[in-house]
């Protein structure tokens, strides 16, 4: 089982005014300490954009890249958006990952605020979404589609439009589909074909449904700990993790825990937290 970390279970976010970062140094130290050998990039500017930089920078701390997560309007621009795709993927490739995690943005700040799309538009994320497949591909990335909160892939109804009009597999991102009504199990059960990468979540499904009743933003349910370590929440991460297994996906197991610090979060908080999750799957794979 190929375990991963990511930025964002440091509380590392491209969000405008999310909470506190703490630095790179600190976050992969803590990564490494922990056991983990290799990350997500996280968002744009975090780590080095320099790819030998980059290199250097996780060497140091015994990391290897798996991939990257790239937000961006696929509905709008089209130009621009491949433009932006082929330079994400150039770093990625450069810097030894293996995936782009790609999430069909509003292009709107946050995650909040989330328009409708007409059948046109919803016609051009799915030709879009190839096309930044393509441009990964010719870096020798695979890409995955990121069902996400505040996304134009959010709901179980766009999640499975998204399999039948598109060919790309999805990032299996088990809080995100749990919030937009999706059971990550039964989605793994029924196109274990299209797992195309995992990032292993646990939410509190009593918060999951404020936030998909519109009755609390996502940035907020994430200040009230929607998420928390493995094994502590309502997803069934012992199904999944037995399925995934039994239907041979061999990819990274992203282990993420979606966190905005405030001031007066303890600084060990994440570290401890991502220890738990760690502890749990190890007790599920023994």
């Amino acid at each position: 089982m190929k375990i991963a970390g990511a930025p964002i279970s440091w509380g590392v976010s491209e969000v405008p005014g999310w909470g506190r970062v703490l630095d790179p140094g600190t976050v992969l130290a803590e990564m490494a300490a922990l056991g983990l050998t290799a990350t997500e990039l996280g968002p744009p500017g975090y780590l080095p954009a320099d790819p030998s930089a980059l290199r250097r920078l996780l060497d140091g701390h015994g990391l290897a890249l798996v991939g990257g997560f790239l937000a961006v309007p696929l509905h709008t621009d089209v130009r621009a958006t491949a433009a932006e795709a082929d330079r994400v993927a150039a770093l990625l490739a450069a810097a030894g990952a293996e995936v782009l995690v790609l999430a069909a943005a509003t292009g709107l700040d946050g995650y909040d605020e989330r328009p409708a799309l007409t059948d046109d538009e919803w016609r051009t994320l799915v030709h879009t979404a190839a096309a930044v497949r393509d441009r990964a591909a010719d870096h020798g990335l695979r890409t995955a589609l990121h069902p996400h909160v505040g996304t134009h892939v959010e709901r179980a109804a766009e999640v499975e439009r998204f399999l039948a009009d598109s060919d790309l597999d999805l990032c299996l991102d088990t809080g995100h589909l749990l919030i937009g009504g999706t059971d990550p199990v039964d989605l793994a059960r029924r196109h274990p074909g299209r797992i195309g990468h995992v990032h292993l979540k646990d939410v509190r499904a009593d918060i999951a449904a404020t936030v998909r009743a519109g009755e609390l933003g996502y940035a907020a349910a994430v200040r009230r700990r929607i998420y928390v370590p493995l094994g502590e929440g309502d997803i069934d991460v012992a199904g999944l993790v037995a399925l995934l297994r039994d239907t041979g996906y061999t990819g990274w197991h992203v282990l993420e825990q979606d966190t905005a610090l405030g001031d007066d979060d303890p600084p060990d908080g994440p570290a401890r937290d991502t220890a738990a999750g760690l502890a749990h799957l190890g007790r599920l794979t023994a």
